[in-house]
Protein backbone atom coordinates (compact mmCIF):
# COMPACT_ATOMS: atom_id res chain seq x y z
CA UNK A 1 0.00 0.00 0.00
CA UNK A 2 2.76 2.40 0.95
CA UNK A 3 4.74 1.54 -2.14
CA UNK A 4 1.71 2.22 -4.28
CA UNK A 5 1.27 5.66 -2.74
CA UNK A 6 4.94 6.44 -3.21
CA UNK A 7 4.71 5.39 -6.83
CA UNK A 8 1.75 7.66 -7.42
CA UNK A 9 3.54 10.58 -5.77
CA UNK A 10 6.67 9.99 -7.82
CA UNK A 11 4.63 9.81 -11.03
CA UNK A 12 2.76 13.00 -10.07
CA UNK A 13 5.93 14.96 -9.40
CA UNK A 14 7.48 13.53 -12.53
CA UNK A 15 4.59 14.73 -14.61
CA UNK A 16 4.78 18.16 -12.96
CA UNK A 17 8.47 18.43 -13.74
CA UNK A 18 7.84 17.26 -17.29
CA UNK A 19 5.05 19.72 -17.89
CA UNK A 20 7.10 22.55 -16.37
CA UNK A 21 9.51 22.09 -19.24
CA UNK A 22 6.78 22.89 -21.82
CA UNK A 23 5.85 26.50 -22.57
CA UNK A 24 4.20 28.48 -25.35
CA UNK A 25 5.00 31.90 -26.82
CA UNK A 26 2.29 34.12 -28.33
CA UNK A 27 2.45 35.67 -31.77
CA UNK A 28 4.57 38.87 -32.03
CA UNK A 29 6.23 37.97 -28.74
CA UNK A 30 9.69 36.67 -27.86
CA UNK A 31 10.63 34.74 -24.69
CA UNK A 32 14.09 35.04 -23.10
CA UNK A 33 15.31 31.68 -21.70
CA UNK A 34 18.08 31.66 -19.10
CA UNK A 35 20.06 28.75 -17.59
CA UNK A 36 21.34 29.35 -14.11
CA UNK A 37 20.92 33.13 -14.66
CA UNK A 38 22.79 33.17 -17.98
CA UNK A 39 21.18 33.92 -21.32
CA UNK A 40 20.49 30.69 -23.16
CA UNK A 41 18.31 31.51 -26.14
CA UNK A 42 15.37 33.49 -27.51
CA UNK A 43 12.17 31.58 -28.27
CA UNK A 44 9.70 32.99 -30.80
CA UNK A 45 5.98 32.23 -31.14
CA UNK A 46 4.90 28.56 -30.83
CA UNK A 47 5.38 25.53 -28.52
CA UNK A 48 8.82 25.14 -26.90
CA UNK A 49 10.65 22.95 -24.41
CA UNK A 50 13.16 23.81 -21.73
CA UNK A 51 15.07 21.80 -19.18
CA UNK A 52 12.95 21.71 -16.05
CA UNK A 53 14.40 23.37 -12.96
CA UNK A 54 17.59 24.26 -14.82
CA UNK A 55 16.12 26.60 -17.49
CA UNK A 56 13.68 29.39 -16.75
CA UNK A 57 11.89 32.12 -18.71
CA UNK A 58 13.50 35.38 -17.65
CA UNK A 59 10.96 37.54 -19.47
CA UNK A 60 8.91 38.15 -22.57
CA UNK A 61 9.36 40.97 -25.07
CA UNK A 62 6.53 42.53 -27.06
CA UNK A 63 7.45 42.69 -30.78
CA UNK A 64 4.37 44.69 -31.78
CA UNK A 65 4.49 48.34 -32.79
CA UNK A 66 4.03 50.40 -29.64
CA UNK A 67 3.24 54.06 -29.14
CA UNK A 68 4.49 56.36 -26.43
CA UNK A 69 2.93 59.81 -25.94
CA UNK A 70 5.26 62.39 -24.41
CA UNK A 71 4.02 65.82 -23.25
CA UNK A 72 6.78 68.44 -23.33
CA UNK A 73 6.49 72.02 -22.10
CA UNK A 74 9.03 74.50 -23.44
CA UNK A 75 9.47 78.13 -24.48
CA UNK A 76 9.56 79.55 -28.01
CA UNK A 77 11.90 82.20 -29.39
CA UNK A 78 9.30 84.94 -28.74
CA UNK A 79 9.01 83.90 -25.06
CA UNK A 80 5.72 82.00 -25.29
CA UNK A 81 5.33 78.84 -23.21
CA UNK A 82 3.82 76.01 -25.21
CA UNK A 83 3.03 72.34 -24.60
CA UNK A 84 3.77 69.82 -27.37
CA UNK A 85 2.46 66.29 -27.46
CA UNK A 86 4.94 63.99 -29.23
CA UNK A 87 3.77 60.51 -30.25
CA UNK A 88 6.61 58.04 -30.83
CA UNK A 89 5.85 54.75 -32.61
CA UNK A 90 8.52 52.09 -32.05
CA UNK A 91 9.13 48.35 -31.86
CA UNK A 92 11.79 45.88 -30.79
CA UNK A 93 13.80 44.44 -33.69
CA UNK A 94 13.23 40.66 -33.76
CA UNK A 95 16.91 39.94 -34.45
CA UNK A 96 18.09 42.10 -31.57
CA UNK A 97 15.95 41.02 -28.65
CA UNK A 98 19.05 40.36 -26.49
CA UNK A 99 20.05 44.04 -26.50
CA UNK A 100 16.46 45.18 -25.99
CA UNK A 101 16.07 42.96 -22.91
CA UNK A 102 19.46 43.23 -21.23
CA UNK A 103 20.86 46.63 -22.21
CA UNK A 104 17.87 48.82 -21.40
CA UNK A 105 16.08 48.80 -18.08
CA UNK A 106 13.10 51.01 -19.05
CA UNK A 107 12.64 51.84 -22.72
CA UNK A 108 9.83 54.35 -22.13
CA UNK A 109 11.89 56.47 -19.76
CA UNK A 110 14.82 56.41 -22.18
CA UNK A 111 12.68 57.51 -25.15
CA UNK A 112 11.00 60.21 -23.06
CA UNK A 113 14.40 61.66 -22.09
CA UNK A 114 15.53 61.91 -25.69
CA UNK A 115 12.23 63.50 -26.75
CA UNK A 116 12.56 66.16 -24.04
CA UNK A 117 16.16 66.85 -25.04
CA UNK A 118 15.42 67.28 -28.77
CA UNK A 119 12.21 69.32 -28.39
CA UNK A 120 13.76 71.70 -25.87
CA UNK A 121 16.69 72.18 -28.24
CA UNK A 122 14.61 72.82 -31.41
CA UNK A 123 11.53 74.77 -30.28
CA UNK A 124 13.39 77.69 -28.58
CA UNK A 125 14.88 78.46 -32.02
CA UNK A 126 11.40 79.10 -33.49
CA UNK A 127 8.68 81.65 -33.01
CA UNK A 128 5.21 80.45 -32.05
CA UNK A 129 3.84 80.72 -35.60
CA UNK A 130 6.86 78.78 -36.90
CA UNK A 131 6.18 75.99 -34.39
CA UNK A 132 2.75 75.47 -35.96
CA UNK A 133 4.07 75.74 -39.50
CA UNK A 134 7.21 73.61 -39.01
CA UNK A 135 5.96 70.89 -36.69
CA UNK A 136 7.10 68.30 -39.22
CA UNK A 137 10.67 69.58 -38.83
CA UNK A 138 10.40 69.02 -35.08
CA UNK A 139 9.08 65.49 -35.62
CA UNK A 140 11.89 64.68 -38.07
CA UNK A 141 14.53 65.98 -35.65
CA UNK A 142 13.11 63.83 -32.81
CA UNK A 143 12.91 60.77 -35.04
CA UNK A 144 16.49 61.18 -36.27
CA UNK A 145 17.87 61.58 -32.73
CA UNK A 146 15.89 58.63 -31.39
CA UNK A 147 16.96 56.34 -34.23
CA UNK A 148 20.62 57.08 -33.62
CA UNK A 149 20.28 56.46 -29.89
CA UNK A 150 17.81 53.56 -29.68
CA UNK A 151 19.21 51.28 -32.40
CA UNK A 152 22.08 50.39 -30.07
CA UNK A 153 19.46 49.02 -27.67
CA UNK A 154 17.62 46.97 -30.30
CA UNK A 155 14.74 49.42 -30.85
CA UNK A 156 13.52 50.68 -34.22
CA UNK A 157 11.79 54.10 -34.30
CA UNK A 158 9.08 53.82 -36.97
CA UNK A 159 7.45 57.25 -36.85
CA UNK A 160 7.44 60.36 -34.70
CA UNK A 161 4.47 62.75 -34.81
CA UNK A 162 3.70 66.12 -33.23
CA UNK A 163 0.02 65.49 -32.47
CA UNK A 164 -0.81 68.59 -30.43
CA UNK A 165 0.51 72.12 -29.88
CA UNK A 166 -1.09 73.90 -26.95
CA UNK A 167 0.07 77.46 -26.14
CA UNK A 168 -0.79 79.29 -22.96
CA UNK A 169 -4.49 80.15 -22.49
CA UNK A 170 -3.92 83.91 -22.69
CA UNK A 171 -1.82 83.48 -25.85
CA UNK A 172 -4.57 81.42 -27.49
CA UNK A 173 -7.14 84.07 -26.60
CA UNK A 174 -4.91 86.77 -28.11
CA UNK A 175 -4.40 84.69 -31.27
CA UNK A 176 -8.14 84.21 -31.58
CA UNK A 177 -8.70 87.96 -31.23
CA UNK A 178 -6.09 88.65 -33.92
CA UNK A 179 -7.68 86.10 -36.21
CA UNK A 180 -11.14 87.57 -35.60
CA UNK A 181 -9.84 91.09 -36.28
CA UNK A 182 -8.24 89.96 -39.54
CA UNK A 183 -11.48 88.33 -40.65
CA UNK A 184 -13.48 91.43 -39.71
CA UNK A 185 -11.02 93.54 -41.71
CA UNK A 186 -11.42 91.33 -44.78
CA UNK A 187 -15.20 91.35 -44.35
CA UNK A 188 -15.22 95.16 -44.10
CA UNK A 189 -13.12 95.40 -47.28
CA UNK A 190 -15.53 93.15 -49.15
CA UNK A 191 -18.53 95.07 -47.82
CA UNK A 192 -16.96 98.38 -48.86
CA UNK A 193 -16.22 96.99 -52.32
CA UNK A 194 -19.80 95.74 -52.64
CA UNK A 195 -21.12 99.14 -51.54
CA UNK A 196 -18.84 100.87 -54.06
CA UNK A 197 -20.12 98.60 -56.83
CA UNK A 198 -23.71 99.42 -55.83
CA UNK A 199 -23.00 103.16 -55.86
CA UNK A 200 -21.26 102.98 -59.24
CA UNK A 201 -24.06 100.88 -60.71
CA UNK A 202 -26.68 103.26 -59.30
CA UNK A 203 -24.80 106.27 -60.69
CA UNK A 204 -24.53 104.65 -64.10
CA UNK A 205 -28.22 103.80 -64.04
CA UNK A 206 -29.13 107.37 -63.09
CA UNK A 207 -26.84 108.74 -65.80
CA UNK A 208 -28.42 106.45 -68.38
CA UNK A 209 -31.88 107.43 -67.12
CA UNK A 210 -31.05 111.13 -67.41
CA UNK A 211 -29.61 110.59 -70.87
CA UNK A 212 -32.71 108.76 -72.05
CA UNK A 213 -34.93 111.35 -70.37
CA UNK A 214 -33.06 114.17 -72.08
CA UNK A 215 -33.23 112.35 -75.39
CA UNK A 216 -36.97 111.90 -74.90
CA UNK A 217 -37.46 115.59 -74.10
CA UNK A 218 -35.39 116.55 -77.13
CA UNK A 219 -37.43 114.25 -79.36
CA UNK A 220 -40.63 115.62 -77.86
CA UNK A 221 -39.60 119.22 -78.50
CA UNK A 222 -38.45 118.34 -81.99
CA UNK A 223 -41.82 116.81 -82.78
CA UNK A 224 -43.63 119.80 -81.24
CA UNK A 225 -41.57 122.16 -83.38
CA UNK A 226 -42.26 120.08 -86.46
CA UNK A 227 -45.99 120.09 -85.65
CA UNK A 228 -45.98 123.85 -85.15
CA UNK A 229 -44.16 124.31 -88.44
CA UNK A 230 -46.73 122.18 -90.25
CA UNK A 231 -49.56 124.04 -88.50
CA UNK A 232 -48.12 127.41 -89.59
CA UNK A 233 -47.75 126.14 -93.18
CA UNK A 234 -51.38 124.99 -93.23
CA UNK A 235 -52.60 128.34 -91.89
CA UNK A 236 -50.43 130.22 -94.38
CA UNK A 237 -52.04 128.26 -97.20
CA UNK A 238 -55.47 129.58 -96.19
CA UNK A 239 -54.32 133.23 -96.12
CA UNK A 240 -53.25 133.64 -92.48
CA UNK A 241 -49.79 135.18 -92.02
CA UNK A 242 -47.14 133.75 -89.71
CA UNK A 243 -47.75 136.16 -86.79
CA UNK A 244 -51.50 135.53 -86.81
CA UNK A 245 -50.92 131.80 -87.11
CA UNK A 246 -48.56 131.85 -84.11
CA UNK A 247 -51.11 133.80 -82.06
CA UNK A 248 -53.83 131.32 -82.99
CA UNK A 249 -51.66 128.37 -81.99
CA UNK A 250 -50.72 129.96 -78.66
CA UNK A 251 -54.37 130.71 -77.83
CA UNK A 252 -55.38 127.16 -78.79
CA UNK A 253 -52.65 125.64 -76.58
CA UNK A 254 -53.73 127.97 -73.76
CA UNK A 255 -57.31 126.74 -73.81
CA UNK A 256 -56.24 123.12 -74.24
CA UNK A 257 -54.18 123.47 -71.05
CA UNK A 258 -57.15 124.93 -69.15
CA UNK A 259 -59.33 122.08 -70.37
CA UNK A 260 -56.84 119.40 -69.23
CA UNK A 261 -56.59 121.03 -65.79
CA UNK A 262 -60.35 121.07 -65.49
CA UNK A 263 -60.63 117.38 -66.39
CA UNK A 264 -58.10 116.36 -63.69
CA UNK A 265 -60.22 115.81 -60.56
CA UNK A 266 -57.30 115.24 -58.15
CA UNK A 267 -55.31 118.35 -59.09
CA UNK A 268 -54.88 121.30 -56.75
CA UNK A 269 -56.56 124.64 -57.51
CA UNK A 270 -54.51 126.75 -59.97
CA UNK A 271 -55.54 130.28 -60.92
CA UNK A 272 -54.57 131.28 -64.47
CA UNK A 273 -55.67 134.21 -66.62
CA UNK A 274 -58.16 132.89 -69.13
CA UNK A 275 -58.99 135.90 -71.31
CA UNK A 276 -58.22 135.74 -75.05
CA UNK A 277 -55.86 138.68 -74.61
CA UNK A 278 -53.63 136.42 -72.51
CA UNK A 279 -52.55 134.37 -75.52
CA UNK A 280 -51.70 137.49 -77.46
CA UNK A 281 -49.67 138.87 -74.55
CA UNK A 282 -47.77 135.57 -74.26
CA UNK A 283 -46.99 135.61 -77.99
CA UNK A 284 -45.81 139.24 -77.85
CA UNK A 285 -43.57 138.46 -74.90
CA UNK A 286 -42.10 135.46 -76.71
CA UNK A 287 -41.42 137.50 -79.85
CA UNK A 288 -39.81 140.26 -77.77
CA UNK A 289 -37.63 137.67 -76.03
CA UNK A 290 -36.55 136.10 -79.31
CA UNK A 291 -35.73 139.56 -80.73
CA UNK A 292 -33.68 140.51 -77.66
CA UNK A 293 -31.86 137.17 -77.76
CA UNK A 294 -30.99 137.67 -81.43
CA UNK A 295 -29.69 141.19 -80.75
CA UNK A 296 -27.55 139.97 -77.85
CA UNK A 297 -26.21 137.12 -79.99
CA UNK A 298 -25.27 139.46 -82.84
CA UNK A 299 -23.53 141.82 -80.42
CA UNK A 300 -21.54 138.95 -78.93
CA UNK A 301 -20.51 137.75 -82.39
CA UNK A 302 -19.24 141.22 -83.31
CA UNK A 303 -17.35 141.53 -80.02
CA UNK A 304 -15.73 138.11 -80.48
CA UNK A 305 -14.75 138.97 -84.07
CA UNK A 306 -13.18 142.26 -82.88
CA UNK A 307 -11.19 140.44 -80.18
CA UNK A 308 -9.99 137.83 -82.65
CA UNK A 309 -8.86 140.52 -85.11
CA UNK A 310 -7.02 142.40 -82.36
CA UNK A 311 -5.32 139.22 -81.13
CA UNK A 312 -4.22 138.36 -84.66
CA UNK A 313 -2.70 141.84 -85.15
CA UNK A 314 -0.79 141.56 -81.86
CA UNK A 315 0.55 138.18 -82.91
CA UNK A 316 1.71 139.55 -86.29
CA UNK A 317 3.46 142.46 -84.53
CA UNK A 318 5.33 140.10 -82.22
CA UNK A 319 6.43 138.01 -85.21
CA UNK A 320 7.79 141.10 -87.00
CA UNK A 321 9.68 142.19 -83.86
CA UNK A 322 11.36 138.82 -83.53
CA UNK A 323 12.28 138.63 -87.26
CA UNK A 324 12.96 142.24 -88.43
CA UNK A 325 14.54 141.04 -91.69
CA UNK A 326 11.30 139.46 -92.85
CA UNK A 327 9.63 142.82 -93.55
CA UNK A 328 12.65 144.11 -95.52
CA UNK A 329 12.63 141.11 -97.81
Amino acid sequence: MISTILTVIIIFFGLMILFSGIFTVKQQTAAIVERFGKFQRTSNSGLHFKVPIIDKIAGRINLKVQQLDVLVETKTKDDVFVKLKISVQFRVMSNNTYDAFYKLENSHDQITSYVFDVVRAEVPKMKLDDVFERKDDIAIAVERELNEAMQDYGYDIIKTLVTDIDPDVQVKAAMNRINASEREKVAAEYEAEAERIKIVAKARAEAESKRLQGQGIADQRREIARGLEESVDVLNNVGINSQEASALIVVTQHYDTLQSLGEETQSNLILLPNSPQTGSDMLNNMIASFTASNQIGEAMKKENALRESKRKKEKDNKTRNKNPGTELE
